[in-house]
């Protein structure tokens, strides 16, 4: 038999031969492995919820002094405003970083550092008239907030903080409410808070409440306010040392007012 007769006889004989066939994969290995691919992927689905979910609330605090005396009216107007503080994903995290942490204002438009803070009288919700002007002699810090902003609402008991540790003859706190909003969202915002420093009211064309955002009022508009909130300091003549929006460090605040407090 020739070469080539005995290579095509072989390949035939091997053609020939029955295929062993593949192994078959367990039932019970199948569910298994399903199951373990659904534990891991719901292990991750789970961390990932975790690291997303909305911080909590901070709980009401106590009482100040000056809403335990607030009209009847006004009261009872606040508790239907239902006001509870709003909580964002990674809001309120900022407070507690060093001032080297501080983002730069995002509005370019801000009243320039060395300005004087334009002048203004407003009123509480409950009606007393406070001028910015009775403040001079003292650092400042102006705040323009609004009711329902979630970085106002983390903000806000850091700043009753920090000055409840100052001493109000060298430092004052002054808010205002920055579109429009009713004399009972404002009050309930402050009582919730339990702020010891005024919150003043900037009426607008277009009133705001908690539920609705309002347009902003002649003196919040005087002020460049495109963001909240949006924070001044300024110093004892009454002149801007700093300004920024936004949430900002503790330490920067209490940093940029002792260097008010002394210009």
């Amino acid at each position: 038999m020739g070469k080539a007769a005995r290579l095509k006889k072989e390949r035939r004989q091997a053609a020939a031969q029955p295929v062993a066939p593949t192994p078959a994969i367990p039932q019970r290995a199948i569910v298994f492995g399903t199951a373990g691919l659904v534990i891991v992927a719901g292990v991750a689905v789970g961390i990932l919820l975790a690291t997303r979910s909305s911080p909590k609330a901070p709980p009401p605090a106590a009482t100040s002094a000056a809403d335990q005396n607030a009209p009847a009216a006004l009261v009872a107007a606040a508790d239907k405003v239902g006001f509870h503080p709003n909580v964002e994903p990674g809001v309120g995290k900022l407070e507690g970083e060093p001032a080297s942490a501080a983002r730069p204002p995002s509005n370019p438009n801000l009243l320039a550092v060395g300005s004087k803070a334009p002048a203004f009288t407003l009123k509480t919700p409950e009606g007393k008239r406070v001028s910015l002007a009775g403040y001079r002699g003292k650092a400042v810090l102006l705040e323009f907030f609004a009711t329902w902003c979630p970085h106002c609402d983390a903000e806000a008991p850091h700043l009753r903080d920090l000055f409840a540790s100052r001493p109000r003859s060298r430092y004052a706190l002054v808010a205002v409410n920055a579109d429009g909003e009713d004399a009972a969202s404002v009050y309930a915002y402050d009582r919730y808070f339990g702020l010891a420093s005024p919150t003043l009211l900037d009426p607008s064309s277009q009133p705001g409440s908690f539920h609705n955002q309002g347009a902003a009022g002649p003196v919040t508009t005087r002020y460049q306010v495109q963001a909240y909130p949006t924070l001044y300091v300024l110093d004892r003549n009454g002149r801007i040392t700093w300004r920024s929006d936004g949430e900002q460090p503790d330490a920067l605040l209490r940093q940029e007012l002792r260097s008010a407090a002394v210009a």
